[in-house]
């Protein structure tokens, strides 16, 4: 199986809704560094496993909607816990939708599975991967 990942990050704010937060539950701000990782079985003619350039165009263009927001006046966001976990299934799902519309590119359709992870320090980090 072959890969390629991509990196870009976010600063945001957010709280959370429960007392399993501590201290978390206030209002904090977060700079993620997220990874996302495309794998398909094969190359492509060009020995490729996407487009680099669209592959970072595509995540920036996701990120771009979060980066310097504070994820509780996010209106579909409303009422849910933006912990690093539920994020790196928004954007997961985001690049996914991308994917079939063919912002990624021909090369993308081959791409079988995709890992996004959030790392929110140098001692935490949480992911989502899945089929595409």
């Amino acid at each position: 199986m072959y890969s390629l990942t991509v990196r870009d990050h976010i600063m945001i704010a957010h709280s959370f809704n429960s007392e399993v937060f501590g201290p978390a539950q206030g209002l904090h701000g977060a700079t993620y560094v997220i990874d996302v990782t495309f794998y398909r079985p094969d190359l492509d003619e060009n020995q490729l496993v996407i487009d680099i350039g669209l592959a970072s165009d595509a995540l920036k263009k996701i990120l771009t909607e979060f980066n310097y927001q504070n994820l509780d006046e996010v209106a579909e966001f409303n009422g849910l816990n933006t912990t690093t976990e539920f994020m790196a299934r928004v954007v997961f799902d985001r690049l996914k939708t991308a994917i079939h519309a063919g912002d990624l590119g021909e090369g993308a359709k081959a791409i079988t599975e995709m890992a996004v992870s959030l790392e929110e320090s140098h001692l935490a980090r949480a992911a989502y991967r899945g089929p595409l």
